[in-house]
C-alpha cells in the first residue's frame, strides 16, 4: 500500500509586530547631581575641620521636613499631593527617547492606509500600546471627523500638561517652604540657647546646633524640592511634544499625505536627527548592491 501524501499544513500569516513600549531607565543626571551637590557640600564641611555630626541633627530635620509637608499639605488638595507623591519616581527614573520609533509606526501606519484603507488599521490600533496614539487611531478609524478629533486630542494634551504642572507645583511649593521652616527651627534652638546664658561653651554649641536647621530647609529646597519640581516639568513638556508629533501624524495619515512626506514632517519633532540620519544612512550602506552595479562608494 503506497504511503498516503503528506499534508502541508500552510502557516498562519505573521500579522504585523506589535510595537514594544518605551523601556524605563534611571536618570542618573538627577541621581548623580544630588550625590554631586552632597558631596561638594559635605567635603567642603571635612575640608573645613568639620565632622559631619555637625549636622546630624535628628531633631532638626524633624522641624523642617515635618513643617514642610504639614505647609504643602495645607496648600495642595490632597488628590494632587498623591498624585504628586506617586510620580515621584519620574525625576529619578526616565524613559528611553522613542520619537524616532513612534514616526516609523507613523510612517507605517500612513502607507497601510494609503494601501489597504484607514479601516486596515484597526487592529494595529488595538496592539498598539501607546494610550494615547491608540486613542487617536481608534477615532480616525471610526470616521471621526478631522477637527472633532483635533479638538479631542488637543484636550487630552491640554490636561496633561495641566496636571503634571499641577504635580510639580507640589514640590515647588515645598522647595519655598522648607527654608522658611528651617528659618523656624533656628529661631526655636536659639530660644533653648538663650536659656542657658551662663554657660558660654554650651551656648556656642546650642547656637551651631540650631542653625542646622537652616542648612537643611535651604539645602532641601535647592537640592531636592526646586531641582526636582523642574526636571518633573521637563517630562511634562516631553510627553506633550511627543504627543503632539502622534496628533499630526495622524491628521496627515487621515489627510491621506504621501508618507515620504509625512516623514518629512514628523521629523521636525525629533531631537536627534543628526543621530537618525547617520542610523538610516548606515543601514542603506549595509544593504548588498544589485548584481553586476557596483556598491555605493566604488566605481
Amino acid at each position: 500500500m503506497a504511503d498516503a501524501p503528506s499534508k502541508t499544513v500552510p502557516k498562519a500569516a505573521a500579522g504585523p509586530a506589535r510595537p514594544k513600549a518605551p523601556g524605563i531607565r534611571p536618570d542618573f543626571a538627577t541621581i548623580g547631581g544630588i550625590a554631586v551637590a552632597l558631596a561638594g557640600i559635605l567635603g567642603g564641611l571635612l575640608l573645613e575641620k568639620g565632622s559631619l555630626q555637625d549636622v546630624a541633627q535628628v531633631t532638626a530635620a524633624m522641624i523642617v521636613m515635618g513643617g514642610t509637608l504639614g505647609a504643602v499639605l495645607v496648600t495642595t488638595p490632597l488628590p494632587v499631593f498623591l498624585r504628586a507623591c506617586k510620580g515621584l519616581g519620574g525625576a529619578f527614573l526616565e524613559r528611553a527617547d522613542c520619537t524616532a520609533a513612534t514616526i516609523d509606526s507613523l510612517i507605517r501606519y500612513a502607507s497601510q492606509a494609503r494601501r489597504s484603507g484607514i479601516v486596515s488599521l484597526e487592529r494595529e490600533a488595538a496592539a498598539n500600546p501607546d494610550p494615547f496614539l491608540r486613542k487617536a487611531l481608534n477615532l480616525a478609524v471610526d470616521g471621526t471627523d478631522l477637527q472633532e478629533l483635533r479638538k479631542m486630542m488637543e484636550l487630552d494634551i491640554g490636561l496633561s500638561e495641566m496636571n503634571g504642572e499641577a504635580e510639580a507645583k507640589v514640590w515647588e511649593a515645598a522647595g519655598g517652604y522648607a527654608p522658611t521652616i528651617g528659618i523656624i527651627g533656628a529661631v526655636m534652638g536659639l530660644i533653648q540657647v538663650m536659656k542657658n546664658l551662663e554657660d558660654i561653651k554650651a551656648v556656642g554649641h546650642g547656637i551651631a546646633v540650631a542653625f542646622v536647621a537652616t542648612v537643611y530647609g535651604v539645602a532641601s529646597a535647592n537640592i531636592f524640592f526646586l531641582p526636582v519640581a523642574n526636571k518633573l516639568r521637563g517630562r511634562t513638556r516631553a510627553a506633550a511634544l511627543l504627543k503632539d508629533l502622534v496628533l499630526e501624524g495622524v491628521v496627515g495619515i487621515i489627510e491621506g499625505l504621501n508618507p515620504t512626506l509625512l516623514r518629512t514632517k514628523l521629523n521636525a519633532y525629533n531631537q536627534e536627527p543628526a543621530r537618525a540620519a547617520k542610523s538610516q544612512g548606515a543601514k542603506t550602506a549595509a544593504k548588498p548592491a544589485p548584481s553586476g552595479q557596483p556598491a555605493p562608494g566604488q566605481s
